[in-house]
């Protein structure tokens, strides 16, 4: 009897998107047993494998079809495209989804005591950066000759070290660039996770599993902030209650037994429901709250 096929799915080994991209795994459905310090995950309820590699690798190793799949930063996608561009070659790698996690931009930052008048201010500069191709281009566009300082890593430590007069990296809280007293001044790259996949045609059995992956990423995406509301109102009040949920497609209006002037809403609301919310919610007439979580959800 023949093995199924399996389809392997590059994810970050160590860094910001590794739990978030294995939780989003989890959350659809997949069950994995992994060592400590071993490379790949094994799905047990799916023929689906984790292969756990540096983030810079994963565009890689999906263009190079080595991995069927991969989840990594857009940032490191677009750094990698550029990069093919500059030797002459076009990324073949498919982006199938943008997702809804790992929201970060790469972006200029200079020290707090320096004057910033525009990027002009760069003309001459030494600029450190880990993202020396997506750092070239938006020089190159705006005709501003600096030299490009390129590090493997502690890029925000450059200025004080005399190395760089900026720095070029990613940028979420601020707080690291905040403790090492420089400001954000551009932003060069809004970027988020995305799933990449091999540009070779796959074969029917793993393409009907990265379908139902697919199917399966929509859902979850379509709850990671849905809440269900339960409650209780008089009729008179629903334009009013209507109005107040947020993000809600029309709500289930189903009468309360013994009560001819009241009844049960239920609702879907897309948006965070917040405590304003059901404090505005009470003051025009609702009753009986309840907020519930959405695990899973298809349209």
């Amino acid at each position: 009897m023949e093995k199924p096929l399996r389809l392997k799915l590059a994810v970050q080994k160590s860094g910001r998107l590794t739990e978030l991209s294995t939780d989003l795994l989890v959350r659809c459905g997949l069950k994995f047993s992994r060592a400590k310090d071993q490379l790949l995950g094994f799905g047990e309820n799916m023929p689906l494998d984790l292969l756990f590699v540096r983030d810079d690798d994963i565009p890689d190793l999906v263009e190079e079809d080595v991995c069927d799949l991969g989840l990594v930063g857009l940032n490191v996608v677009e750094e990698k495209k550029l990069e093919l561009a500059a030797r002459g070659y076009s990324a073949r790698f498919e982006i199938l989804r943008s997702l809804d996690f790992g929201r970060c931009r790469l972006s200029i930052a200079v020290p707090d005591e320096v004057i910033w008048n525009g990027p002009s201010s760069l003309e001459g500069r030494r600029i450190a950066t880990t993202y020396p191709y997506a750092l070239a281009k938006w020089l190159t566009d705006r005709r501003i000759r600096a030299e490009i300082v390129t590090l493997s890593g502690a890029v925000e430590i450059a200025p004080r070290l005399g190395r760089a007069d900026a720095i070029c990296d990613l940028v979420s809280t601020g707080s690291t660039l905040e403790a090492n007293r420089l400001r954000e001044v551009e932003v060069l790259l809004e970027s988020h996770a995305v799933l990449v996949r091999t540009p070779v045609e796959l074969p029917k059995e793993k393409s009907d599993w990265v379908a139902r992956l697919l199917m399966r990423i929509d859902g979850v995406q379509q709850v990671r902030e849905s809440k269900y509301i339960m409650l209780h109102a008089p009729r008179a009040a629903l334009p009013a209650i209507r109005s107040l949920l947020p993000g809600s497609e029309s709500p289930t209006i189903m009468p309360l037994e013994g009560s001819a002037d009241k009844v049960a809403i239920h609702a879907v609301c897309r948006e965070n429901v917040f405590w304003e919310t059901l404090e505005a919610l009470k003051t025009a007439g609702a009753s009986s709250l309840l907020v519930l979580p959405v695990e899973k959800m298809l349209a």
